[in-house]
């Protein structure tokens, strides 16, 4: 069985898109594609998804990127440009280039018709295509396993998640027997499970195509000029009706040596809540698997620093997660997340906060609920979190009341408040 998983991670490539905007999380994304913003402290969103590749036994992988990728472009070659290309094991990163006349990625669709050639020259049996911007833990061995023993054309794996939230994904209907036979990308009513009242079944973006079909689907598609060239949109609801298309249901069953664990985290409130779950005694998420390892780049940092225990002054952290480079100084921190390289100076006081890397913070700031964006100096005396009626004016505040604060609202803020 294990050989007949080698043949099959072996005959396949994975191609990552990874040029998402993330416009739902607002100012976290201005300045950088989605899969490149930090999670987890040490990490980037883009990290699991190629962990989960390496893991998973696929050593081929394109990463191709468009929106805003100097970012995430510098992070892959420090993480990941280790591969030995000899012996036929990659991360290449593959920019938008205009490989067709003069158009830069026009869907998903698009971006992988527009990497065709370079598909071919691998001469592979299956192409991965996954999504770059969503954190889980995925071993897609498996997945393959059950495309190859179904006989399918193309695969979709699926969770199912809450009707209420479903929109936001392409959902699915299936026959007894796994085929799917409706596909609707974010409908506005969410088709749900049969014998699972007030539940559907959302794609995670993440697909198996035969190579052969893919190139087939992909040509016809490019030359539809009514086409957004999307695979939710248009490949995938196409292939249900002309090949043989399943589901793959992503659960915990029969995984029980890889947490099943997914999350989108495509809004304020989702990202700070994946974040949050990582303080917990028991969190969702175990990053503490050494079987399931995630990689990233290590930066040489000092370990975490604690200073000065006197009864008013005294540097703490409880129920947190705190980072290599962090140094509290004479600060109390409960029930929150700091990154990399955060100071905080003495009498501050932070709960419920996740701070992401090269901040620091002053003295006497009280913060709550927030999320503290990166490189920002937080001045002395500042508080936030509190009153909503002044954060408001300032600060992006989500929808469960998240507070996301980035160095030109700071400056505002400073700015208004103290004059």
């Amino acid at each position: 069985m294990n050989q007949h998983i080698g043949l099959l991670t072996r005959d396949t490539v994975a191609v990552i898109l990874a040029g998402g905007k993330g416009s739902r999380l607002k100012q976290l994304t201005a300045d950088r594609a989605k899969p490149g913003l930090p999670f987890g402290g040490k990490y980037k969103i883009i990290d699991f998804t190629l962990s989960n590749c390496m893991n998973s036994g696929i050593r081929r992988v394109d990463v191709l990127t468009q929106y805003k990728s100097s970012e995430l472009l510098d992070h892959i070659q420090k993480s990941w440009s280790h591969m030995p290309w000899e012996l036929g094991e990659y991360v290449n990163i593959v920019p938008a280039q205009q490989q067709i006349d003069d158009q830069w990625y026009r869907g998903t669709a698009d971006a992988v018709y527009q990497n065709l050639r370079k598909l071919r020259k691998e001469e592979c049996k299956y192409v991965l295509i996954l999504g770059g911007d969503h954190i889980y833990k995925m071993d897609y061995s498996r997945m393959l396993r059950e495309h190859a023993k179904h006989n399918s054309d193309i695969s979709i794996a699926s969770i199912p998640v809450d009707s209420q939230c479903a929109s936001s994904f392409g959902v699915l209907n299936i026959s007894v027997d796994m085929k799917i036979i409706q596909f609707q990308e974010k409908p506005k009513v969410p088709a749900e499970i049969p014998d699972q009242p007030g539940k559907s079944l959302a794609s995670m973006g993440v697909y198996i195509f035969n190579f052969a079909i893919l190139e087939k689907l992909l040509v016809e598609d490019a030359n539809l000029a009514e086409s957004l060239h999307d695979f939710g949109y248009n490949i995938i609801p196409k292939a249900i009706v002309d090949y043989h298309v399943s589901a793959y249901i992503f659960d915990s069953e029969g995984c029980a040596d890889v947490q099943a664990y997914w999350k989108d985290v495509g809004t304020i409130d989702q990202y700070f809540e994946a974040n949050l779950d990582l303080v917990k005694i028991d969190p969702e998420l175990n990053l503490y698997d050494k079987h399931w390892p995630i990689y990233s780049f290590q930066q040489q940092l000092p370990g975490a620093k604690f200073i000065f225990n006197d009864e008013d002054c005294r540097g703490q952290a409880i129920d947190s997660v705190v980072c290599a480079g962090c140094i509290i100084s004479g600060a109390t921190v409960i029930n929150s997340l700091l990154s990399t390289c955060v100071k905080i100076e003495k009498h501050s006081y932070l709960s419920h906060c996740i701070i992401l890397p090269n901040t620091r913070i002053g003295e006497h700031c009280n913060l709550y609920n927030l999320v503290l964006a990166e490189d920002c100096i937080l001045p002395d005396d500042i508080r936030i979190g509190f009153d909503y009626e002044i954060d408001s004016k300032y600060f992006e505040i989500s929808e469960n009341g998240v507070r996301l604060v980035t160095q030109d609202m700071i400056n505002s803020y400073v700015k208004a408040e103290r004059q």
